[in-house]
């Protein structure tokens, strides 16, 4: 049973959503039918316009505005570069420095349609980071994006060594397992097949910072990080320390 997209807030100007993991922002252009953010609210408000987007994997914290003026005074400061954007990440390996900078540009790959690259002919992209908590070999960390490139978090991380922890494209697996931290611990009765913590991307996007297009007044708005990203956070304590 899919999750349901969740309204955070609501105003005359603008719409803060928490979108689950299998959701994607807009449509499909080959697809409409497949569960979509923009087509969810465009249903319950009438038409509604597009200000970022989260990968499809992706959970958390998105913005829309409902109108056309506000539509243009929150691209203005996605543009530049006012909104705070603080993504959680789990991460593989043992992070060097507790906190730091990622100032590489992003390109398209040239070899596989659909994945990024860290290039010095990219756009110029920036991500500080902040460790949260240090397993034995994964690290959740605090992403803080100043720019908005496509994988941006995902090639980033990959690009320093500490690809995320689940990461179709850039990561060393498709999926946590309990067994993979517990190692000989982990017992399986007879005839059962593990099922996997989490099957997406361990990127969840926690908190939007913004100014109300009409009043000016900064807003925050925070969503906890979902089940199955909970879940695979409550193993890595109780096992990886």
């Amino acid at each position: 049973m899919k999750q349901k997209v969740q309204i955070l807030h609501e105003d005359d100007d603008l719409i803060i959503v928490n979108k689950p993991a299998d959701y994607l922002s807009i449509p499909d252009r080959h697809d409409e039918t497949k569960p979509n953010v923009l087509s969810f609210l465009n249903n319950k408000y009438g038409k509604v316009f597009t200000v970022h987007r989260l990968d499809k994997a992706t959970s958390g914290i998105m913005c829309f505005a409902k109108n056309d003026v506000a539509h243009k005074h929150l691209s203005k400061q996605f543009q530049e570069r006012t909104v705070e954007k603080i993504y959680y990440a789990l991460v593989d390996g043992i992070l060097s420095t507790p906190e730091g900078e990622i100032n590489q540009g992003i390109a398209p790959h040239p070899a596989r349609p659909g994945k990024m690259m860290v290039s010095n002919k990219g756009k110029k992209s920036l991500t500080y980071y902040k460790l949260i908590e240090q397993f034995q070999s994964f690290a959740l960390v605090e992403a803080n994006i100043k720019t908005g490139r496509t994988h941006q978090i995902r090639v980033h991380f990959e690009a320093i060594g500490y690809p995320l922890a689940v990461d179709n494209l850039y990561g060393n697996r498709t999926e946590f397992r309990l067994s993979e931290i517990k190692l000989k611990k982990y017992r399986l009765g007879k005839d059962q097949e593990e099922r996997p913590l989490m099957t997406r991307t361990t990127l969840h996007a926690f908190r939007l910072e913004l100014d109300q297009p009409t009043t000016q007044k900064r807003l925050i708005f925070e969503a906890p990080v979902p089940k199955d990203f909970s879940a695979v956070l409550k193993q890595l304590r109780k096992w990886h320390k």
